[in-house]
C-alpha cells in the first residue's frame, strides 16, 4: 500500500490567513516559534510607527479652523475675523483620536471575522477585552505611582469622564447580556445594530455634556483661542477670564529667566506676557503654521526674544545650546493632548524625531533650576518700567487698580486682604468687577472662589476684598492663584490701571521654610548702580529665621566692579521675600566677562537652603550682545519649527525616517541607535507609501495609514495565531497577553508621560474608559454587524462561542468596578491626596499594587479557564 506525504500540510500550517508565506515543512518547531515571536514583536513596532503617522493625520484633520466674525466696535466695520476650530475637542477625542489609539484592536477583530468566512474568532474579541484590562489596570497603576512625591493629579472634566465611564461599564455589561442572557451562544442582528449605534450615541452624549446641556459648560479650545490670542484689549477693557489665567501663568514659567531690572508692564501683566498681550504676535500665527495649535508649542515671539537675551548673557552656554534650552523651556510648558503624548512616546521608543528638544545634563540642570520659579518683585521694582501715559484723560476718568501686583498669605490665616485703589476723577460712584482665577492653587480645595462687584462711592479711594483660604492638614508646596479686575461694556467713567492682576501666594505654614534666590542668574547693567537679588522663603514661613550671604569674585572684582562681602537677612514670622541690594561700580566694561557669585549659607531656626542657593551676577552693557540675541532667537524659532507633529513634504519625511532622532544624532542614546536600526525598514517604507499631512489636509495620510495598519494587523494576527499554536498556547490566552500588550504598550508610556507632564489626570487615565468603550462598540459592533448581515441573508444564525470570552468579560467587568471604586475613594479622602493620581507615597503605592494585582489575577484566571483547569458555568 502506497502512502503519500503532503508537504503543504504540517504543524500549524493552516492557522494564518496570509502566513506562512513559504513552506516551513522542514523547519523545527522551536526555530519557527522563535522566528514568529521575533516577527510579531517587530511588527508591533511597525504598527506603533504607522499609528504615529496615522495620528499625525488625525491631528491635522481635527486642528482644522474656520474664520468667523465677532462684534468689535474698535475694529474697522465693527467686526473682526477670528479663526476657531471646526472640530469640538470632545468629539475629536472620542471619534478619530479614540479610533487612532484603538485601530489595531478594532481592525484585528474585523479582519479575523472576515478572513474566517464570517465565523466568530477568538483572537480579535480576546484582544479587545485583554487590551481593556491592561489599559484600566496596568496603565492606571503606573500613572498613580509615576506622579512625583507631594503632587497629585485630579480629573477636571468630571462630566465627560462620568459619561465615558458609564458607557464603558455599560459596554461590557451589554456584552454579558448579549452572550449569556439575551441570545446565549449567538448574536442577533438587532443586538449587533444596537452595539454599533452605541458609538455615535457615546459621542453625542459626551458632546452634549461638554456643551453644558446637563451641567456647567466647559470652555472649548476655540473659546480659549479667542480669549488668549485673538482678543485685543479695549482701553481699560480685557478679554474673558481665561486670557488672564494663561497670560499670568506664562509669566510664572518665564519670569525666572529674565533680568531683575527687566520688568515691563502692560495692562496689569508683567514680564513676557505683557509683551505678548501688547503685540498679540505668536510664533504659530503664520499662515502655514496656523493649524498647529498648543500641542506643538504655540509660543510667543516675545517669549523667545527675551529668553534669548537672558541665555545669551550666560558665558557658560554656547549659542546653539542656548537655543536648544530656550526651545525646551518654551515647549515643555505647553499643554498637550493625549494624542501628542502617544506620538511622543512612540518616537521615544523607536528612536524617531522627538517632539521635545534634547538637552544635555548640564543644560538640563539649569533648566530644572529655573523651572516653576516665580519672580517676586517688590512694588517699587515692578513700577520702575510703568508707562507714564495719563489714564485719567486729564482727570476726567476714574482709574481703578490693585495697590500691589502680588501678595502672600499663610495657609492658616483664614483669608487674604487685597487692596484696590481709585485715583483720577473721584466725584462719581463707579463699579468694577473682581474675580479669582486658578493657578497652581485650585478653587474649592485651596481657596473659596470669588466673583463680585466693587462699588466706589463718591470720593471713596480705597477698597478691600477678602478671599477665604482653605486650611487643610495636607502638606503642600506654596501655591498661587490670581485675582483680576475687569469692567463691563456699559462702564463709561472708569478705566483700569496698570495693575489689574494680583498674584496671591498661599504659603505652607507648618515649616520654617527654605531660602533660595528667585533665579540662578541675574543680568545687571553696569550703569544701573545697583543689583537687586530677590531672596525668597518657600515651602514654609513659620517663625523668625535668618540666612547669611557672601559674595565671591569670578571675573568681577570686589571693590573694583562691585561692593560685596558678607551679611545676613532676617525674615520675621510669615515673611517670604527680601531684597539683597549690592552696589555696582562703573568700571568701564568692554566685554561681558565680568561676573561674581552670591551664596546663601548658615540658615537659622531649622530653615534650609533651597534649590537655588547660589546666584551669578553678570555685569553687561546693552549693546554688546544684540547680534547674539538675534542669532539665538532665530535658532530657537527654527528648533521650535522642527517640533511640530506634521510633515510638510516627502523630502522631510525621508530625512526624519533615515536619521536617528530625526537628524539630532548629537543627543541620540545607544538605545535610540538600536531602535532606529530595528525600525529603519518600517520608517523608510512608511515615508515612501504614506503622503505627508500637508497634502489633502491630512485625509490622505489618514486613509493610507489606515490601510497599512490593516495590513500589518492581519500579519500580526497570523503571527500570533501560529506562534500560539506552535507552543500550545490557546488563542484566548495569546490575545489577552501577547497581542493585548503589544498593541497597548505605547499607550502605557504615553499615559505615564501625560500623568507627569499635565496638571490634570484627564490626558492619562481620563481617556481610558472612553477608549475601552470605543473598542467594544467598533471592535465588536462592526464585525458583529457584518457577520449577522451575512448569515441573515443566508438564513442562518451567527454563532459566537461564550465559554472563554464570556468568562473574561465577566471577570473584567467585576474587576473594573472594583478599580473605579478605588479611584473614587482616592478622590474623596485626604489620605490619598483627594485625587486619582499621586498623593502620599505609601497610599499611592498601595493603591497601585491593588489595581495591578487585579490585572495579574485576571490573566491567570482567564488562562486557567481557557485550559479547562476549572470550569465556570457560563
Amino acid at each position: 500500500m502506497n502512502s503519500t506525504i503532503d508537504l503543504n500540510t504540517y504543524e500549524c500550517s493552516g492557522e494564518g490567513l496570509i502566513l506562512p508565506a513559504i513552506n516551513e515543512y522542514t523547519w523545527s518547531i522551536g526555530a519557527r516559534a522563535f522566528l514568529y515571536l521575533l516577527g510579531m514583536l517587530w511588527c508591533f513596532l511597525g504598527i506603533a510607527i504607522v499609528a504615529d503617522t496615522f495620528m499625525c493625520g488625525i491631528e491635522k484633520i481635527t486642528s482644522k479652523t474656520r474664520v468667523i466674525q465677532i462684534p468689535d466696535p474698535d475694529s474697522k466695520g465693527g467686526v473682526r475675523e477670528v479663526e476657531v476650530k471646526v472640530w469640538n475637542d470632545t468629539v475629536a477625542n472620542l471619534s478619530l483620536m479614540a479610533f487612532g489609539t484603538s485601530a489595531p484592536e478594532i481592525l484585528l477583530s474585523v479582519i479575523e471575522i472576515c478572513g474566517k468566512g464570517f465565523k466568530a474568532g477568538e483572537l480579535g474579541p480576546g484582544t479587545i477585552v485583554g487590551s481593556a484590562a491592561f489599559n484600566l489596570f496596568a496603565i492606571t497603576a503606573m500613572c498613580i505611582v509615576s506622579i512625583p512625591n507631594g503632587q497629585v493629579r485630579r480629573i477636571s472634566n468630571m462630566g465627560v469622564y462620568a459619561v465615558t465611564t458609564s458607557f464603558s461599564m455599560f459596554a461590557y455589561l451589554w456584552m454579558i447580556v448579549v452572550l449569556m442572557f439575551s441570545s446565549p451562544g449567538e448574536v442577533e442582528l438587532w443586538e449587533a445594530i444596537l452595539t454599533f449605534l452605541m458609538f455615535p450615541t457615546l459621542i453625542l452624549v459626551s458632546f452634549a455634556v461638554d456643551k453644558g446641556c446637563w451641567c456647567r459648560k466647559n470652555k472649548t479650545s476655540s473659546e480659549v483661542e479667542i480669549g488668549i490670542v485673538l482678543a485685543p484689549p479695549r482701553p481699560g477693557h480685557f478679554s474673558p477670564s481665561l486670557t488672564f489665567q494663561c497670560l499670568a501663568l506664562l509669566d510664572q514659567v518665564t519670569l525666572p529667566l529674565f533680568p531683575a531690572n527687566w520688568r515691563p508692564s502692560n495692562n496689569g501683566f508683567s514680564g513676557v506676557s505683557a509683551q505678548l498681550y501688547k503685540t498679540r504676535s505668536t510664533y504659530f500665527s503664520n499662515s502655514d503654521d496656523k493649524n498647529r495649535g498648543d500641542d506643538d508649542g504655540g509660543t510667543g515671539t516675545a517669549d523667545i526674544i527675551h529668553m534669548a537675551r537672558e541665555l545669551g548673557r550666560n558665558k557658560d552656554i554656547s549659542e546653539e545650546d542656548a537655543a536648544k534650552l530656550a526651545a525646551a523651556k518654551l515647549s515643555e510648558n505647553q499643554h498637550h493632548s493625549s494624542l501628542w503624548y502617544r506620538i511622543h512616546a512612540t518616537r521615544n521608543i523607536t528612536g524617531g524625531h522627538k517632539l521635545v528638544p534634547q538637552i544635555n545634563k548640564a543644560l538640563h540642570e539649569l533648566y530644572e533650576q529655573s523651572q516653576d520659579k516665580i519672580a517676586r518683585q517688590s512694588q517699587m521694582g515692578s513700577h520702575q518700567s510703568l508707562s507714564m501715559i495719563d489714564l485719567t484723560e486729564g482727570g476726567n476718568k476714574a482709574v481703578v487698580e490693585f495697590t500691589a501686583p502680588s501678595c502672600a498669605v499663610l495657609e492658616n490665616e483664614g483669608n487674604v486682604r487685597i487692596g484696590i485703589r481709585r485715583y483720577g476723577c473721584c466725584k462719581k460712584s463707579v463699579t468694577v468687577m473682581v474675580e479669582t482665577i486658578d493657578g497652581t492653587a485650585e478653587a474649592g480645595s485651596d481657596y473659596k472662589p470669588l466673583k463680585e462687584k466693587i462699588v466706589f462711592n463718591a470720593n471713596e479711594t480705597k477698597k478691600e476684598v477678602h478671599v477665604v483660604i482653605v486650611d487643610d492638614d495636607v502638606w503642600e508646596p506654596d501655591e498661587i492663584f490670581f485675582v483680576k479686575l475687569w469692567i463691563d461694556d456699559s462702564a463709561q467713567d472708569v478705566v483700569l490701571g496698570k495693575t489689574v492682576i494680583n498674584q496671591v501666594t498661599i504659603i505652607n505654614d507648618d515649616e520654617p521654610g527654605k531660602f533660595e534666590f528667585s533665579k540662578p542668574s541675574y543680568i545687571v547693567n553696569e550703569t544701573s548702580g545697583k543689583a537687586q537679588l530677590f531672596v525668597n522663603r518657600v515651602n514654609g514661613a513659620d517663625g523668625s529665621v535668618a540666612v547669611s550671604w557672601r559674595s565671591r569674585d569670578l571675573t568681577a572684582i570686589n571693590g573694583k566692579d562691585y561692593i560685596g562681602g558678607e551679611g545676613s537677612l532676617t525674615f520675621e514670622h510669615g515673611e517670604t521675600s527680601k531684597v539683597l541690594v549690592l552696589s555696582i561700580l562703573d568700571s568701564g566694561l568692554t566685554d561681558r566677562e565680568h561676573s561674581f557669585q552670591v551664596e546663601l549659607v548658615s540658615p537659622t531656626g531649622g530653615a534650609e537652603i533651597g534649590r537655588i542657593g547660589k546666584a551669578i551676577v553678570t555685569l553687561v552693557n546693552d549693546e554688546e550682545f544684540e547680534g547674539l540675541v538675534s542669532r539665538i532667537t532665530n535658532q530657537t524659532m527654527k528648533n521650535l519649527d522642527g517640533l511640530r507633529l506634521d510633515s510638510s513634504s516627502w523630502g522631510e519625511q525621508f530625512h526624519d525616517a533615515m536619521n536617528v532622532n530625526g537628524g539630532d544624532a548629537e543627543n541620540a542614546t545607544v538605545i535610540d541607535y538600536i531602535m532606529h536600526f530595528c525600525t529603519f525598514f518600517w520608517k523608510v517604507m512608511f515615508a515612501t507609501l504614506i503622503p505627508p499631512t500637508s497634502i489633502g489636509g491630512g485625509w490622505l495620510t489618514f486613509s493610507f495609514s489606515l490601510m497599512v495598519i490593516g495590513f500589518l494587523t492581519a500579519i500580526v494576527g497570523d503571527l500570533a495565531s501560529i506562534f500560539g499554536c506552535l507552543i500550545g498556547l490557546k488563542k484566548t490566552v495569546t490575545a489577552i497577553t501577547l497581542v493585548a500588550l503589544g498593541t497597548s504598550m505605547p499607550d502605557l508610556f504615553a499615559s505615564k508621560q501625560a500623568a507627569v507632564g499635565e496638571k490634570t489626570a484627564d490626558s492619562s487615565v481620563g481617556n481610558i474608559n472612553g477608549s475601552n468603550a470605543v473598542n467594544v462598540f467598533l471592535g465588536l459592533g462592526l464585525p458583529w454587524l457584518i457577520a449577522t448581515i451575512y448569515w441573515g441573508v443566508k438564513g442562518e444564525r451567527f454563532i459566537v462561542p461564550t465559554d472563554a470570552l464570556g468568562f473574561t468579560v465577566v471577570l473584567y467587568t467585576a474587576f473594573a468596578i472594583f478599580t473605579l471604586v478605588i479611584l473614587m475613594i482616592r478622590r474623596k479622602f485626604a489620605e490619598f491626596g483627594k485625587a486619582e493620581l499621586g498623593g502620599p507615597v505609601r497610599n499611592k503605592f498601595l493603591s497601585a499594587f491593588l489595581i495591578l494585582m487585579l490585572w495579574f489575577i485576571y490573566v491567570i484566571l482567564s488562562s486557567l479557564n481557557a485550559y479547562k483547569i476549572f470550569n465556570v458555568p457560563f
